[in-house]
């Protein structure tokens, strides 16, 4: 896919999100694409390889979240995988401290080209698993925002997210179905916290108690 093309799929599905991108982001994006299409021949990146679906799919996808992400925030992209959706969140907003985690050092590798190929600031990469790196000092309450992307179930996940939040931050959890059944499980993981759970465009608010979850 040429340049152009490219801008004009993603100038057209960023304005259905009310996101405008300025013509160093596209370059961005486009590089982006190409390394993660060109990398993905040699490690298993993503079973997404259209250029087309590559935009919809990883990178608007990724930029959904955007209005629930405060300017200046910290956040952490925990089992990142290809970098979704923290290296787009970066893109567009480099007002945003990012930190990407994932358990394998090929896709680590590919993270820290990625971020010296596209010039990104003011982020970095841990190769650590999800649960290890929960538990370590130096990460936890760090953070205003905690986000992962079809990673696991939520009974299991919440554990290893919550603690990484500060004091009033957000846990956005990126899913595709059966909210309400992950929901009624997670809830014996936790004691009392908010959760803001990302669902086909539409943020659901769960304020998790020993008795009872309810969406805003």
């Amino acid at each position: 896919m040429k340049i152009i093309e490219f801008k004009e799929l993603m100038s057209y599905y960023g304005k259905k999100i009310d996101i405008v991108f300025n013509d160093k982001q596209i370059e961005q994006f486009y590089n982006y694409m190409n390394l993660l299409l060109e990398w993905n021949e040699k490690i298993n990146l993503t079973s997404i390889v259209e250029p087309k679906e590559v935009v919809l799919k990883h990178f608007i996808d990724s930029l959904t979240i955007n209005k629930y992400i405060e300017e200046n925030a910290t956040l952490v992209d925990v089992g990142t995988g290809a970098g979704f959706p923290g290296i787009p969140i970066k893109i567009y907003r480099p007002d945003v401290k990012v930190t990407l985690v994932d358990s394998l050092n090929k896709r680590i590798n590919f993270l820290n080209e990625v971020i010296n190929k596209l010039e990104l600031t003011n982020i970095e990469t841990v190769h650590s698993r999800v649960e290890e790196f929960g538990k370590n000092k130096k990460y936890r309450e760090k953070f205003n925002i905690v986000t992962a992307r079809a990673v696991a179930n939520l009974s299991v996940l919440s554990e290893y997210l919550i603690p990484l939040n500060k004091i009033g931050g957000k846990c956005i959890c990126m899913k595709g179905s059966e909210i309400e059944e992950e929901c009624t499980n997670s809830k014996k993981a936790i004691n009392s916290f908010w959760l803001f759970l990302y669902w086909n465009c539409y943020l659901y608010e769960f304020f998790f108690s020993k008795s009872s979850w309810k969406a805003i």
